[in-house]
């Protein structure tokens, strides 16, 4: 029989937008890039009546940084548009690390980081290391505004903590910490155009002397039905320098935190060892990130 029809529809401002995902009932979805909205389109994941495009409504296509307020990243904002600005490039390179392995560069071109969000996939790559960096959810709707955690967001696979009518306008990214550093690095059969296995993202932040770990955060992607907050993780690294003694007690704790189903893609015990041995790796690179920053106002 195939999808049944629907009104596109193409609104320039925030309210207009929000009145037409909210009207009868809330049978309409945002489209931004329309990497993930398309296919479920025609799988018949959906019986919309409308298709709200977003990309037209400033505040959802702003992307800003200020050396205070940090990064302004607008739900609509494509990729490639991510990993091409300078001050992104310098400031936040987990983020930058993201992005830039989501899908091909073709994807790139047109999937956002809010649409990646919003999609709630347990292996999505942005969520992570949003997360672990602090990232706020700017959502509007019918009730006004309000803000939730990027790591609070996800609720379940595919479900997200959007009311009806509610659209997530931007993420707001903080300044970076000073010498702090954070990385997200993955598990694919291939490098490109697959999902994770297994991904993990993590966050360090360095004391003066630039070498004892002050503060750290471990995300997992791909292990649970949603992103997964490493339990405990303080007391294996806070304290140390970050060496092998320090990183495989903050292995185990990934592991112990790793919620794995089995699936065509790998089984729960290869994706409870990948995520012991991607926590390793990506505190790695954190930390040497964290030991070459730029001073948080540069």
């Amino acid at each position: 029989m195939g999808p049944m029809p629907f009104a596109y529809l193409r609104p320039t401002s925030l309210p207009e937008a929000i009145a037409l995902l909210a009207q009868d009932g809330g049978r309409a979805r945002p489209l931004a890039g329309g990497t993930d909205l398309l296919v479920q389109l025609r799988a018949e994941r959906y019986q919309l009546d409308r298709v709200v495009d977003i990309k037209a409504i400033p505040e959802l296509a702003e992307l800003r940084y200020d050396p205070v307020d940090g990064l302004t990243l607008g739900a609509a904002v494509p990729c490639y548009r991510i990993y091409e600005d300078p001050a992104i490039l310098a400031h936040y390179p987990g983020l930058v690390d993201a992005v830039s392995i989501l899908g091909g560069v073709a994807i790139q071109g047109r999937a956002t980081v809010g649409g990646n969000l919003c999609n709630a996939s347990p292996s999505a790559d942005v969520t992570p290391v949003l997360a672990v960096m602090g990232a706020i959810c700017m959502i509007s709707g019918p009730l006004g505004s309000r803000t939730v955690a990027v790591a609070e967001f996800c609720t379940a696979p595919g479900q997200t903590s959007l009311d009806n009518g509610e659209l997530l306008v931007s993420i707001q990214v903080p300044a970076p910490a000073p010498n702090s550093g954070a990385a997200y690095l993955r598990f694919t059969p291939r490098r490109e155009m697959d999902i994770a296995v297994a991904g993990a993202a993590a966050w360090v932040a360095l004391a003066d002397d630039q070498r004892t770990i002050a503060e750290a955060r471990l995300a997992l992607a791909a292990v649970g039905p949603t992103m997964i907050l490493v339990d405990h993780l303080s007391e294996a690294l806070v304290g140390t320098d970050g060496g092998e003694a320090a990183l495989e007690a903050a292995a185990r704790r990934a592991r112990d935190s790793a919620r794995p189903i089995t699936d065509m893609r790998g089984s729960a015990s290869q994706r409870r060892h990948l995520a012991g041995v991607l926590a390793k790796r990506v505190l790695q690179v954190a930390i040497e990130r964290a030991r070459q920053a730029f001073p948080p106002n540069d």
